[in-house]
């Protein structure tokens, strides 16, 4: 009975991860591909998703700060605020004329949106397990990745076939499946009274302040930095593949097969990842993840071929596949337990400012420079963000 319950949590969890990483992989890694069929510059492009993400950088700590706090602001209920309003989002884009104003301000707005709940949701598995929901974290998330790579593989053919505004109705379908699975993902009545019954008064103190946060977690805010600049990389080449590939001779097709082939390596490593932590320090997995992203980013640069691209993309086996389950662990491990949806806010937000500064700084280089000089300057700042996470983790790694 014990095991059915397990799996029926895990299953729960894993609908929620597929629903948002399909979503995720139409307004992230589609975002070029939309914005440019509306007539967007690649500069343009660049300044809103700089925009989206700066804006959620500011907004995640605050969010994460009011979630920390006891009230009716849960993990859940946020995840269910922020996917209704991406809905929203979708159907106007869905049923505006290419007004450009109004495309800019709404894509804006739904990227940021889903940006800020992605912490949300990784701290969400944790609140529950504390509760006695035993959720099987790595392949609940790793098959969120599947759903991400199946979505990819599919939308470049639909995108030809239908063209960009597939995205959107795509974006309503599996929105309103990932509200209708929040509102049943309800943690048990039993467990809520027990953590109320337990509060003695002697609740753990909250850093809701960031300078505060950054004098008790030093080397953690370190290493964030580090993987800001694992992230500038990463999102470089997210958010520019189709740029990057058209020169080789690839096309929509060729950028979903490579997305695809990306994320589908993500399930055999986060479904092991419990079992590598035994024997492999949290420290040491976030370095080796941080090196595969520098791997990752070197490889593509000297493509000269979609073979070399599909060889650069399977590096997500140890970059990206690594890095998401562990660093969630890792801020389970060093943060109070009031902190610990702050913690994932901040990891989120290493992503976040990733792609402010990659999309601000890539966007213009494209239009001036190309593809091939972006990748050299996102290889430089990967390299960058190895030093400094060893420096960050290198007393943790043992």
């Amino acid at each position: 009975m014990k095991k059915e319950r397990n799996q029926f949590w895990t299953l729960r969890y894993t609908l929620i991860n597929v629903t948002y990483f399909m979503v995720f992989c139409w307004i992230h890694a589609y975002a070029s591909v939309f914005l440019l069929d509306k007539g967007f510059s690649n500069t343009m492009i660049g300044i809103t998703l700089a925009l989206a993400n700066i804006l959620s950088v500011i907004l995640q700590p605050f969010i994460a700060g009011i979630i920390d706090k006891p009230g009716r602001f849960t993990n859940r209920n946020v995840s269910m605020i922020s996917t209704l309003l991406i809905l929203i989002g979708s159907v106007i884009l869905l049923s505006t004329d290419n007004n450009k104003v109004v495309i800019f301000l709404i894509f804006a707005l739904i990227y940021m949106i889903q940006m800020i709940y992605q912490p949300v949701i990784t701290a969400m598995n944790f609140e529950y397990a504390q509760a006695g929901c035993n959720i099987y974290y790595g392949l609940a998330r790793g098959l969120g990745s599947v759903g991400f790579a199946i979505a990819s593989f599919f939308t470049g053919k639909a995108i030809g076939s239908y063209g960009v505004d597939i995205l959107m109705k795509l974006n309503i379908i599996i929105l309103s499946a990932a509200l209708i699975a929040l509102y049943f993902f309800k943690k048990p009545e039993s467990a809520a009274v027990s953590e109320i019954s337990e509060d003695n008064g002697d609740t753990p103190v909250a850093h809701n302040n960031v300078f505060d946060f950054i004098r008790t977690y030093p080397m953690f805010m370190l290493f964030v930095l580090g993987a800001v600049c694992f992230f500038f990389s990463h999102n470089a080449i997210n958010d520019y593949i189709i740029q990057i590939i058209t020169p080789l001779g690839g096309d929509e097709a060729d950028m979903g097969r490579a997305i695809f082939l990306a994320a589908v390596l993500e399930l055999p490593t986060m479904s092991f990842i419990n079992k590598v932590m035994k024997k492999v320090s949290c420290s040491r997995l976030l370095i080796i993840s941080g090196i595969a992203f520098m791997i990752k980013t070197f490889l593509m640069f000297i493509a000269d071929n979609m073979i070399t691209v599909y060889i650069s993309q399977a590096m997500q086996l140890f970059a990206y596949a690594v890095f998401i389950p562990v660093s969630a662990y890792y801020v389970n491990m060093v943060m109070e337990e009031y902190d610990q949806v702050k913690g994932q806010a901040y990891i989120t937000c290493s992503i976040t400012l990733g792609g402010v500064f990659s999309s601000l700084l890539c966007g213009r280089i494209l239009d001036t420079m190309g593809p091939r000089f972006m990748l050299l300057v996102s290889l430089i700042v990967s390299i960058a963000g190895v030093i400094i996470a060893f420096i960050a983790l290198r007393k943790d790694m043992v």
